[in-house]
């Protein structure tokens, strides 16, 4: 099915260029420059994912998400944005974006990052993905819900190879996570092939989509 997307950008060569860039592989439902008509537009149209720049005339990206996220639960929202300041991510994110990407993506790589948001997957750069992790592990503990998910999986799963398939999750490459945890690349391949076939699952999208379910990442 092909994805329903509003772009939301102040600057009129901005969004012809992502127009450009992923053709026909999305259908553009509509756009907008500023937060009222955003809110209008995102209204009528209802698209599966907004593509939404974070700084805009008369307010900002996280206006309109907040405006619209209680009325349209089933609309999911990606940030696009020149800026990768922590407190910007940290803001839409807290929002209710269910991920962020700077405007030096790829074509090819915000068409996947637009698909996999619309299947119910986060999808963050590495560096971003970083600061969202900092930014909510600093924060204070929220409650436990009542029936918080959980997977018998993780019990299967070493300290090492934990730590290897949070940093998969979150979109980290096999290098970086190598330079983290300060391993080599083939070390970390051998862990990631470990953690898919203890989890039962087959690539790292569903890893992500398995961590997001039971609060991992």
């Amino acid at each position: 099915m092909t994805v329903r997307v509003f772009l939301v950008d102040d600057h009129a060569m901005v969004r012809a260029g992502v127009r450009a860039e992923l053709g026909d592989a999305v259908d553009v439902v509509g756009e907008a420059a500023d937060v009222p008509t955003a809110v209008e537009g995102i209204r009528a149209t209802r698209p599966d994912v907004v593509l939404l720049d974070v700084h805009l005339p008369g307010g900002d990206g996280r206006t309109v998400l907040e405006t619209l996220r209680g009325e349209l639960p089933e609309v999911r929202w990606l940030a696009l944005s020149v800026s990768d300041a922590a407190e910007d991510v940290i803001a839409v994110i807290r929002a209710g974006a269910r991920g962020y990407v700077t405007k030096t993506i790829s074509g090819p790589d915000l068409l996947d990052a637009l698909r996999r948001v619309a299947e119910g997957d986060v999808v963050f750069s590495p560096r971003l993905a970083g600061f969202v992790l900092d930014a909510f592990s600093a924060g204070p503990a929220a409650p436990a819900p009542a029936e918080e998910a959980t997977d018998p999986g993780l019990d299967l799963l070493s300290a090492r190879e934990r730590e290897v398939m949070q940093l998969l999750a979150r979109g980290y490459t096999y290098r970086e996570i190598g330079s983290r945890l300060f391993i080599s690349v083939k070390t970390v391949e051998s862990h990631a092939s470990n953690v898919l076939r203890k989890l039962q699952l087959s690539n790292r999208n569903e890893l992500t989509r398995w961590a997001a379910t039971n609060r991992l990442l």
